[in-house]
């Protein structure tokens, strides 16, 4: 396939996406949050902190960069509502109320606000389809929008069992340990996002 070839593909599969039914967009958003799920299982725990590292947060990024800002979020409102509400695909084959409540609620919640906020720049700005604005704008994302409501879960959770910490203690326990993985998952999907999506 030569380059003119790949860019007329890559901005027919975007617009027929986007002028999908609604039917198909709630399917495929479904699929991701099925994706969401599987990539939660993809885990390493660390034992000085209730919450481990995953690779949901991937899937997370992409399902704004390639369902927009309706769906993106839609996807992860199903992830979350149907993990508290009977299918066990949290991290760790968990789910429940109770890891809504827990360490990793806020986290939960940074995700419906991040796949929003990456589907709205990148269905509203063109431009910021690149690589390095990509990255921006999934950098701030994964590491604002995700990680507030956070970091504010777990003191909530940490506060409910008793604990004592300090902003050192929660950030070492909710923030510092996934910055590496978080960037490398970061350019990955800014790489997609180049790969996939058209610039016009």
């Amino acid at each position: 396939m030569n380059m003119e070839n790949y860019y007329s593909t890559r901005k027919n599969v975007f617009e027929r996406i986007q002028d999908a039914s609604t039917a198909t967009k709630v399917i495929m958003s479904l699929i991701m949050a099925c994706i969401t799920g599987i990539m939660a299982q993809i885990i390493i725990p660390l034992p000085w902190t209730p919450v481990p590292i995953t690779a949901q947060t991937f899937a997370v990024l992409c399902s704004g960069l390639f369902l927009g800002k309706k769906y993106g979020c839609l996807s992860q409102i199903f992830y979350v509502v149907l993990g508290v509400a009977f299918i066990p695909w949290f991290g760790g084959m968990t789910g429940g109320i109770e890891v809504l409540l827990g360490s990793t609620g806020g986290f939960l919640i940074g995700f419906i606000i991040a796949a929003y906020f990456i589907g709205l720049i990148t269905e509203k700005y063109a431009h910021a389809r690149s690589f390095t604005k990509m990255a921006v704008v999934i950098g701030v994302a994964n590491f604002a929008i995700i990680y507030i409501p956070g970091l504010a879960g777990l003191a909530l959770f940490l506060s409910s069992q008793g604990m004592a910490f300090g902003i050192y203690d929660l950030l070492m326990m909710g923030l510092i340990p996934f910055i590496a993985g978080d960037i490398v998952k970061i350019l990955g999907a800014a790489a997609l996002s180049k790969a996939f999506l058209p610039k016009d």
